[in-house]
């Protein structure tokens, strides 16, 4: 579902800041698994003083195997898969390291190199395997380790990347809006002008109603329900001025918009389509209708429109047509697939717009 999706990419991009990997970390980390060693071995050994001394010197080793495999073997040669080398080398790697390891046991602390094992004073088949499979224990541990806050901080920088390229996305498709709304309506004003008629100071101040609202109200994700059908019924009647006895305009709000809240500027952009590819294009009588339904949690809008009569093709390529190709994808990025239903159809004699919303 999209709600979960959004919460799962908020959970992302906090892993961005959250999971960082500090020198403090390696130090607490270590020290932790050192001290639950040394308890470890004391405790099977009934000798402590043993134990310590061990760990002490088998720690270093493991810390180099470990930081030599996650931040040079790997990087180096898993990520540009040459698992064949990377094994060679790490096999060899921790073969020296636990040779080295008898050299130092043999010398520092004891001549009995296994008590865990049988007692032995020399570097037996037996001994070395199951000293290389120890240290390999330690390195996938912490590999493992490593590479999940690897993951999670990768997938928290793309989540956060598709969050700003989402927001960008949004921000640019409501930009397109203003510019292309009243640029439909400054043609409405100067076709007006053309004519001389009495209604140009009336369409010229609606129209300053229109753009304080676009400039002004509209900034934030969501807008009020009833102000933005206070927008639409201004804007109906600067279309109105324009058409007079030419458009059949029937615009129903049923159900109450308070508390409600909605994309802005999602519903004109079906409104001004209809004028578009409606009125704009017919000789004669115009119907459009409009009706918008208020639900507790959901909008249900309907809008149609007559279709053209004695429709002359243009003899040049209009450029534009933003409209209902920008509302597609405002709702696809802001509601989701699961929080809007849209049908866009043709009848007999009329083109319809249906759209199901979830409201805020």
């Amino acid at each position: 579902m999209y709600l979960q999706k959004q919460i799962k990419n908020k959970f992302l991009v906090n892993a961005v800041a959250e999971y960082k990997i500090t020198a403090w970390h390696h130090v607490v980390f270590w020290a932790i698994y050192f001290t639950f060693n040394f308890l470890r071995w004391g405790s099977y050994f009934n000798d402590y003083l043993y134990s310590f001394k061990s760990n002490l010197l088998g720690f270093p080793i493991h810390i180099f195997l470990t930081y030599f495999t996650i931040y040079y073997l790997i990087p180096k040669f898993i990520f540009k898969r040459k698992f064949f080398t990377f094994m060679i080398i790490l096999i060899s790697s921790i073969f020296l390291m636990v040779f080295l390891k008898y050299l130092l046991t043999y010398s520092l602390i004891s001549y009995n190199v296994w008590p865990e094992g049988p007692e032995t004073h020399s570097l037996t088949f037996n001994y070395a395997i199951v000293m290389m499979l120890g240290e390999l224990y330690v390195i996938t541990f912490v590999a493992s380790i490593k590479l999940t806050i690897d993951w999670l901080r990768e997938t928290g920088r793309v989540a956060k990347l598709e969050k700003e390229q989402l927001e960008t996305e949004l921000r640019f498709l409501r930009a397109q809006i203003s510019p292309h709304f009243f640029f439909n309506t400054l043609n409405n004003i100067y076709s007006l002008s053309l004519e001389k008629s009495d209604k140009t100071p009336e369409t010229i101040i609606k129209l300053s109603d229109l753009m304080r609202y676009v400039l002004y109200e509209t900034k934030d994700k969501d807008q009020s329900l009833a102000k933005e059908i206070v927008f639409i019924k201004n804007y109906l009647d600067l279309e109105k001025i324009r058409y007079t006895q030419n458009l059949q305009l029937d615009f129903n709000v049923i159900g109450n918009p308070k508390g409600k809240r909605i994309a802005p500027m999602l519903l004109v952009q079906f409104i001004e389509n209809a004028f578009k590819h409606g009125a704009n294009q017919n000789i004669g009588k115009v119907k459009i209708s409009i009706e918008i339904k208020i639900e507790e949690k959901f909008l249900y809008f309907r809008i149609s429109n007559t279709k053209p009569k004695n429709h002359i093709l243009p003899t040049k390529k209009k450029t534009g047509g933003i409209g209902l190709s920008n509302v597609e994808k405002r709702l696809k990025l802001r509601y989701g697939d699961e929080e809007y239903r849209l049908g866009i159809y043709e009848e007999s004699d009329e083109y319809v717009v249906n759209l199901k919303l979830k409201l805020r």
